[in-house]
C-alpha cells in the first residue's frame, strides 16, 4: 500500500552545486513557511564549517508541506570521507534529486553518492542548477549526467525516469523551469514534479511495527535519539517495542518521546505512521542498524554495515610552551570527556583511550573527516596536539597485510599530465585511465591512502595551480611497501621568542618560511622548510649587530616573501612521524615531538637513526 501523502527524497550533489540555497528556496516557496515567521527566522543556514568548506558534513532531515503532501528532504554529504552517512540515509528515501552545475556538469565526487543511489534502486530526478551562470550548457550537462548514470550501471527504468524528469534551476534567483528559457520565476515546477512523479512510500500501515535506525542524534538530557524510516505499522508514544541489534541480540524497550520532522525542526507527536521518518527517544544505547519492531510479531530487516575507518590520529593534551594563551580548555580530563561525548554522537568514528592513558585514538574515514572534529573542538576553546595520521592496516583471510586504496581523479591541462603521472608514480599510484580532451586531460589512478597524504600540494605545484584533484575510498588492497615521504628537511626554532625580520631575511634564502615577523615561536617549533633534505636548527630571533659607525644601507628594509600558511588538513598531511600539530582556537602550529635539540639527538642515537 502506498502512503500518498508522503514523499521521501534525498539530495545528491557535488560539494558546491548550491544544495543549501536550493533547499532554502524550496522552503520559502511554501505558504506555510511564509506564514510561520518563527521558522522563517531559522532559514536553512548550515553551520559555519559547512559554509566555509562548501560541503555537507552530516546528513540532515527537513520536511516541506506542499499541496497536502509532506516532502521529507534528506540531505546527503557530498564528500567521500563522510560516506558512512550516505550509504545509510539513502535507505530512508524513495527517490533522489541529482543536482549538477550547468557549467561544470557532473564532477568526480558526484559519482560517489550517485552510485549508492543507483544501487539502492532510487528513482532519480535531475536538477541542472546555475543556468544563469556564464558558460552554462544545460543540455550538454543533462547528456553528461545520463552517460555517468549508464557508466554506474543504472537500469533502463532509472535512465528513462531521469530523462523524463529534468528541471533547470537558478537557486540563487529562486526559479525552477521545465525548459531553460521558459520564463518561469518560481520553484513550483520542482515541487510539483516531486509530488506528482516521485513514487510514494510502498509500505504496510496496517502491518506489525518495523522501523530501522539509520542516524543517531544525541541530547545531554535524554541521551541517544534513534532516527529512521518506518517500513510498516505505526509507532506510538509510550509503546513497548522489541529492539533487534545488528548481531541478532534482542532487548525490550519503551518509547519515551516521539518526534517527526517539521520544516527545519522536530515536533513532538503521539504517533508516526509507516512511510514517514521518526526520531525515537527512550532506547538505551541505540545504534545504527537497530530495528524497532512489534514484540508479538517481530519483523526482520537487513542489517546495516558501517564502513570501517581507514585513518587514525592520537589526540593529546598540549605540551607546548605557549599552552593556555589562546584556548580556555587545555586539560587532559576535559579533552577525554569531549571525545567520549563525540563517541556517543558520531557513530562513524571509532574513539578509544590508549592503554597507557597518554592520549585518545580517533579513527575516521579520511583526513577531512578527522579534521572537521578538530575544527569543531578548537572553536569550542580547546587546545590540544595531534600526531601524524596513521593508516589502519588489515589482514586478509590468507594472513597477508592489506591497506586502504583510493581512487584518485586529476583533471589538468594536457602539458602537465606527464608531471602528474610522475608524482603519482613516486607516491605508489598506478594509472587506470587517461582521457585527453582538447584542453584538459582526465587522469584516474589507484593509490594507497598513505600516498595521498601531502599529494595535493605536489600536484598543484607541478600543474602551476591548474589541476582539480579528488579522491574517494575504493577498497582494501595488497600492502604497497614503503612509500616516499617528505623529501625536504624542516627549519626548527632553537629558542622561545618572537620571530625577527632580520633573522627571517637570511633564513628565507635557505628555503620557505612558515612564520612572519612578530609571530610567537618556541624551541622545537617548525618555522620553515629547507630546500634540501635534513632538519636545520635556526635562530629566528637573531638581530643585526649594532656598531658605532653609520652605514648608507643601514635603513634599507628587509624584503620578506609572505610565509606559507597551512590549513589543518594540510598540516596533518605535511608532518612526519616525529612531529605534531598543535591546534588552538587561533593557530595551527607544527612542532617536533621532542622540543629540545639535545634530547632529539639522544633519541635519534638510541633508536638507531644516526651513527654514534
Amino acid at each position: 500500500m502506498r502512503q500518498e501523502n508522503i514523499r521521501n527524497i534525498a539530495i545528491i550533489a557535488h560539494v558546491d552545486h548550491g544544495k543549501t540555497t536550493l533547499v532554502d528556496q524550496m522552503l520559502k516557496a511554501t505558504d506555510a513557511f511564509r506564514e510561520n515567521q518563527q521558522v522563517q527566522d531559522r532559514v536553512l543556514d548550515s553551520n559555519d564549517q559547512e559554509r566555509e568548506r562548501g560541503i555537507t558534513i552530516l546528513a540532515k532531515n527537513i520536511s516541506i508541506e506542499y499541496k497536502g503532501v509532506k516532502i521529507n528532504v534528506i540531505d546527503t554529504p557530498g564528500h567521500a570521507d563522510f560516506g558512512g552517512e550516505v550509504e545509510r540515509v539513502l535507505r530512508m528515501a524513495d527517490g533522489a534529486l541529482l543536482l549538477v552545475d550547468a557549467a561544470e556538469g557532473p564532477m568526480p565526487q558526484t559519482r560517489f553518492v550517485l552510485r549508492h543511489a543507483i544501487d539502492a534502486g532510487l528513482a532519480i530526478m535531475m536538477v541542472v542548477n546555475k543556468i544563469d551562470r556564464e558558460g552554462a550548457r544545460p543540455e550538454a550537462v543533462v547528456n553528461d549526467s545520463l552517460d555517468l548514470m549508464m557508466d554506474l550501471g543504472a537500469t533502463d527504468e532509472q535512465l528513462e525516469f531521469t530523462m523524463e524528469h529534468v528541471v533547470f534551476a537558478s537557486a540563487v534567483n529562486g526559479f525552477a523551469r521545465l525548459a531553460p528559457d521558459d520564463g518561469n520565476q518560481d520553484m513550483y515546477p520542482l515541487l510539483d514534479m516531486i509530488v506528482d512523479a516521485l513514487p510514494a512510500p510502498d509500505v504496510d500501515p496496517d502491518g506489525p511495527l518495523a522501523m530501522q535506525c539509520v542516524t543517531i542524534d544525541h541530547s545531554e538530557y535524554v541521551g541517544r535519539i534513534g532516527i529512521g524510516r518506518i517500513y510498516s505499522g505505526t509507532i506510538h508514544d509510550g509503546d513497548k517495542i522489541l529492539v533487534v541489534k545488528n548481531d541478532g541480540s534482542r532487548a525490550m524497550s519503551q518509547v519515551k518521546q516521539l518526534f517527526t520532522f517539521d520544516y527545519l525542526g522536530r515536533t513532538e507527536t503521539r504517533e508516526v505512521a509507516a512511510g514517514d521518518i521518526a526520531a525515537v527517544v527512550g532506547v538505551d544505547s541505540t545504534d545504527i542498524g537497530d530495528v524497532y519492531t512489534d514484540p508479538d510479531n517481530p519483523v526482520e530487516l537487513e542489517p546495516i554495515e558501517i564502513d570501517p575507518p581507514t585513518l587514525s590520529v592520537i589526540f593529546e593534551p598540549s605540551t607546548s610552551p605557549l599552552v593556555g594563551r589562546e584556548g580556555d580548555i587545555v586539560g587532559g580530563r576535559q579533552l577525554k570527556e569531549r571525545l567520549m561525548q563525540e563517541r556517543e554522537n558520531n557513530v562513524t568514528m571509532r574513539i578509544e583511550e590508549l592503554p597507557d592513558k597518554t592520549g585518545i585514538e580517533v579513527s575516521g574515514r579520511g583526513i577531512l573527516h578527522l579534521s572537521v572534529l578538530m575544527e569543531t573542538m578548537r572553536r569550542e576553546g580547546f587546545e590540544f596536539q595531534v600526531g601524524r595520521p596513521r593508516v589502519l592496516f588489515k589482514k586478509d583471510e590468507n594472513g597477508q597485510m592489506t591497506e586502504p586504496v583510493e581512487q584518485a581523479v586529476v583533471e589538468c591541462p594536457g602539458e602537465y599530465s606527464g608531471k602528474v603521472i610522475e608524482v603519482f608514480g613516486n607516491a605508489g599510484g598506478t594509472m587506470t585511465s587517461m582521457d585527453s580532451g582538447t584542453t584538459q586531460t582526465h587522469l584516474e589512478f589507484k593509490i594507497p591512502t598513505r600516498g595521498i597524504m601531502g599529494l595535493k600540494n605536489r600536484i598543484l605545484n607541478v600543474t602551476h595551480g591548474e589541476a582539480v584533484f579528488y579522491h574517494t575510498f575504493l577498497e582494501y588492497g595488497p600492502y604497497a611497501g614503503e612509500i616516499g615521504v617528505r623529501q625536504n628537511g624542516a627549519m626548527i626554532s632553537m629558542s622561545t621568542e618572537k620571530a625577527v625580520a632580520y633573522a627571517l631575511g637570511t633564513l628565507q634564502e635557505r628555503g620557505q618560511l612558515f612564520v612572519a615577523p612578530g609571530d610567537e615561536c618556541y624551541e622545537g617549533m617548525l618555522v620553515g622548510e629547507r630546500s634540501k633534505p635534513g632538519d636545520m636548527v635556526v635562530n629566528i630571533a637573531r638581530t643585526k649587530s649594532l656598531g658605532n659607525q653609520r652605514s648608507s644601507t643601514a635603513d634599507i628594509a628587509v624584503q620578506l616573501t609572505p610565509p606559507r600558511t597551512f590549513t589543518l588538513e594540510e598540516a596533518l598531511e605535511y608532518i612526519m612521524d616525529d612531529e605534531l600539530v598543535e591546534v588552538t582556537p587561533k593557530s595551527v602550529r607544527m612542532r617536533k615531538r621532542i622540543l629540545n635539540e639535545t634530547e632529539r639527538r639522544k633519541w635519534a642515537v638510541r633508536n638507531g637513526k644516526v651513527k654514534k
